[in-house]
């Protein structure tokens, strides 16, 4: 049964957001990273969803917050050790999201060895779109993402670009971290991500299915 729970809300009761790093080559170029053999995980809590009409804070502790525009994997039936050649019988849907990253504390994370969740995992680190039926995007390898800052484009790609596929990351994901309905898998970035300053005003879309709108606000958390 996919729809026990209101999947359209997905935000609204999913347990966790698991994310994808570096699975676009030019993303993964711009920021002097190796091209990953195998996909680069971290974790946001629940807490960092945010839906348009409220701000993106900006943490305290940070003065190069980032946007990284994604595809969201919503999933509608849990497992384990999923088979890519049935992962995507585990998709409800899909929504646009963005990874807000706390640029200058995952730099200093990084040259410690450190894990990354003070960039990536504070409240409204995850902003995201209307959910979006399975049917509406027939093949997630073909959605062009894009992003504007203050109606000036930074962000334009196709999933096409990704390293690695929706199934594979499925099937990779659930090998060792069980999904669960209501689960969101944010795919990863293409190139093009830069700072954001307080007040400006993002936009980003998928093409023919959805955009949607966010501020940055001055009130720091």
């Amino acid at each position: 049964m996919m729809a026990s729970r209101n999947i359209s809300r997905f935000w609204e009761w999913g347990r966790k957001i698991i994310c994808v790093g570096r699975n676009y080559a030019e993303h993964a170029k711009e920021l002097k990273n190796a091209i990953p053999t195998e996909p680069v995980l971290f974790l946001k809590p629940p807490s960092a969803y945010v839906r348009e009409g409220s701000p993106i804070l900006v943490p305290l502790y940070s003065s190069n917050l980032h946007h990284e525009v994604e595809l969201g994997v919503v999933i509608g039936k849990g497992g384990t050790a999923i088979p890519q050649s049935a992962a995507m019988e585990h998709v409800a849907g899909y929504a646009l999201c963005l990874d807000m990253t706390a640029r200058d504390i995952q730099d200093e994370c990084k040259s410690k060895g450190l894990p990354w969740t003070l960039a990536k995992a504070f409240n409204t680190s995850c902003p995201v779109s209307d959910f979006i039926p399975k049917d509406r995007i027939p093949d997630p390898g073909k959605v062009k993402l894009w992003l504007k800052v203050n109606d000036q484009l930074r962000q334009s790609g196709c999933t096409s670009q990704m390293i690695f596929s929706v199934p594979y990351l499925i099937s990779y994901i659930s090998e060792f971290i069980s999904l669960e309905e209501g689960d969101l898998i944010l795919t990863g970035t293409p190139k093009g991500v830069s700072a954001v300053q307080e007040h400006d005003e993002l936009q980003a879309g998928i093409e023919d299915v959805v955009t949607m709108n966010f501020k940055q606000k001055s009130k720091r958390i």
